[in-house]
């Protein structure tokens, strides 16, 4: 019998993991939120005498009873940031369908929603702004200009949109939280990625001191970046529960989301316009890249909402060794959801813009497309490089990346065999797409405690939502110190047995986050060379800068020509993640990133109407990859070691969400090219490529060659 790949597996397995229902929480009161009808509306009253009076009810809140509190400062990653306020319950104006206003507390969940739906909100409606408006207003601005782009028309330009995306992750948000009226303190169980910081902006919103709130993150179905921040809710059940002391020594209250209220009200990802235009010259070297990125960010921002802007104009050009650019980045509000991190935050938009730009460009050239990348590819000799926007690729081949990959694929056979379907009449198109990944920066935190009777306790500052941290770090923990892993219990999540960190996001977690735990175990060994006895402890802070990831994906794609249904019929991936602790689940991340990425190339997109109002609130209206619509995957890694952690690793698990879509858009529109050069949109759905095909069924003379 094999034992299992991964020590979380067990309960998850058996039925028997925490999740947040699975809290057990006795005598909690349960609440629901009464949300807003209307995009952007000013309250006029609120009627709550009828929700007070119906069975189990125990109160019924608003901002006029629970005050004006604000929700937290955001991540300055940008200088030019305008002044931000938004209230965790509003108390005069409403500004995105979904947002909380009213609070009712009750004994059981369905009683607090009976009785919701007897709030009466009368509201004045006023005019939305909805995303990339004319006469939204700037919130924030960023440009990158080094060198001079040519005064000549550019070779290629693309106008590409990025819709909304939702993570929907195996879970909904929730949250439960247990007031202490003796020593004022709480206890909160959320799923979050950056427990951390959840306790400093729930202890902020109280005014208590840190060490008064104790936050445990229990089994999370998924996090994507969507539980990156505390959300209004979130705060608002904070708020209640002190608000409600008067009831008792111990306050319990426990909220979850539906999941058409994480559609409406959580946070969306992606939604950017990516205009561009690249100059290349007759023999295939870049000349200059020209970019202006438009993203949208919602009613009220969480705090990496900066992130993505942010990202995809310092990662522009991507592996490629062009210091000429000119980038403009511009962030708007509106009256609707937020936006913050998804897998891949800006990395994707940067890739695909880049990526689509040259593919387009060699085609107006006549010049083979992987040619044309490899021939302005940063060389390995040139590492480490200072890229034009001035970051620094820390190592990494992307001419092997590239040659690998095109070998795996066995790319001129392909490329012939192409030729020989064009010619029967199918629709088929070859796309790449190489890509950069910074794996984020700064510090992490662990504790390493190694008991008298040869246990070994690990606690770390970032947590875990299905990664399988537990089973990598124990593997570290056991291949330093020399020891069983089954004696190594790792912690993550509990802010009372766990260092304060920053958390498991920007794929960190084991450059960062497990060389904090390699330097904590390197501290024992030290110590017990030393001659200190058992048991012995040590606590470490580990800070690094930026380590980049690369890959290179190649997509096989073929157009239905009566549906325009579009299926990819090969993937192949060549990725570089430095070293690789866990090669089985980084291959896991790596084929999930993908499947996110293939969702979002090929079916997912949020839509608003012109008043605010979403349209795709639920798995009715928004399609999510299934089985059967996964390709086969064939990935290969290379490993050029990072200098920048004792480990050599670079981060893995957003690589899927940047080079997949990235190359299915390129291949999509080398399938398309005999009649011409369209901006196709994502995603590529089989309508829009239909119609694309339509126009060479009306010129019998434009078909595939």
């Amino acid at each position: 019998m094999y034992p299992p790949l991964r020590r979380e597996d067990g309960p998850l397995v058996r039925g028997s993991a925490c999740f947040g229902d699975d809290v057990v929480l006795p005598q909690a009161l349960h609440v629901v939120f009464v949300r807003s009808a209307q995009a952007h509306a000013d309250i006029l009253s609120i009627d709550a005498e009828s929700a007070r009076q119906q069975p189990g009810v125990v109160a019924v809140i608003s901002a006029m009873e629970l005050g004006r509190h604000f929700m937290p400062a955001i991540n300055p990653v940008l200088a030019s940031l305008e002044s931000y306020e938004f209230s965790v319950l509003p108390r005069d104006a409403v500004h995105y369908v979904g947002q909380p206003v009213v609070a009712v507390v009750a004994e059981s969940a369905l009683q607090a929603r009976h009785a919701a739906a007897r709030v009466v909100m009368k509201l004045q409606p006023q005019p939305p702004i909805v995303d990339w408006q004319q006469d939204a207003s700037p919130f924030t601005r960023v440009n990158f200009q080094k060198g001079s782009c040519p005064t000549t028309p550019p070779t290629a330009e693309s106008d590409l949109h990025l819709p909304r995306v939702a993570a929907v992750p195996l879970e909904p948000r929730h949250c439960a939280v247990q007031w202490n009226t003796s020593n004022q303190s709480m206890s909160v169980w959320i799923g979050s990625q950056t427990p951390s910081r959840a306790r400093a902006d729930i202890a902020a919103v109280l005014g208590l001191s840190t060490d008064r709130v104790h936050i445990m993150t229990p089994d999370v179905g998924g996090a994507f970046g969507a539980r990156a921040s505390v959300s209004p809710e979130e705060l608002a059940l904070a708020l209640l529960a002190r608000h409600l002391e008067s009831l008792g020594p111990r306050i319990t209250l426990r909220w979850r989301s539906t999941r058409s209220e994480d559609f409406v009200a959580g946070p969306h990802g992606r939604g950017s316009r990516l205009q561009g235009a690249l100059w290349v010259d007759p023999q295939g070297t870049i000349l200059g890249l020209r970019a202006q990125l438009h993203f949208t960010l919602g009613a009220w921002l969480p705090y990496s909402s900066m992130v993505p802007l942010r990202n995809a104009v310092r990662i522009l050009p991507g592996p490629y060794a062009l210091q000429q650019i000119d980038l403009q980045g511009l962030a708007t509000r509106s009256h609707t959801a937020p936006v913050g991190i998804y897998r891949g935050a800006g990395r994707p938009e940067a890739a695909i813009l880049m990526e689509t730009l040259i593919e387009q460009s060699a085609r107006h050239l006549g010049i083979d497309p992987m040619e044309c990348r490899r021939a302005n590819l940063v060389r390995p000799d040139a590492m480490p490089y200072r890229t034009a926007t001035g970051e620094q690729l820390d190592s990494g081949d992307y001419v092997a990346l590239l040659d690998r990959a095109c070998e795996r694929f066995n790319y001129s056979a392909e490329r012939h065999h192409q030729h020989q379907r064009r010619q029967r009449g199918e629709w088929v198109g070859i796309g790449a797409a190489l890509y950069v990944e910074p794996c984020g920066q700064g510090w992490e935190s662990a504790r390493v405690d190694w008991l008298e009777d040869g246990r070994v306790r690990v606690a770390s500052g970032a947590p875990a939502q299905g990664q399988g941290h537990a089973t990598t770090y124990a593997q570290l923990v056991a291949k330093t110190l020399g020891c069983d892993p089954a004696q190594i219990e790792v912690i993550m999540g509990d802010s009372q047995c766990c260092p304060e960190g920053i958390g498991a996001l920007a794929s960190r977690s084991i450059a960062i986050g497990g060389s904090a735990i390699l330097q904590a175990c390197n501290r024992l060994l030290q110590m017990r060379q030393q001659g200190q006895p058992l048991p012995l402890s040590a606590e470490e802070i580990y800070s690094s800068q930026e380590a980049w990831a690369s890959g290179c994906v190649i997509v096989r794609l073929c157009i239905d020509t009566e549906t325009g249904a579009p299926s990819i019929e090969r993937l192949v991936w060549i990725d570089d993640a430095g070293n690789i602790l866990q090669p089985e689940l980084a291959h896991g991340q790596l084929v999930g990133g993908a499947a996110q990425g293939i969702g979002s190339a090929l079916l997912e997109r949020l839509v608003y109407d012109p008043q605010g109002q979403l349209l795709t609130g639920s798995l009715m209206d928004y399609a999510l990859p299934r089985a059967d619509q996964m390709p086969s995957i064939e990935i290969e890694s290379l490993c050029s070691p990072s200098p920048l952690n004792p480990l050599g690793a670079k981060g893995v698990g957003e690589a899927g969400c940047i080079g997949v879509p990235a190359a299915i858009l390129n291949a999509a529109r080398d399938a398309v090219s005999p009649i011409g050069e369209f901006d196709l949109q994502f995603p590529l759905l089989p309508e829009q490529l239909w119609r694309v095909l339509m126009q060479a069924n009306d010129s019998p003379s434009e078909r595939p060659q």
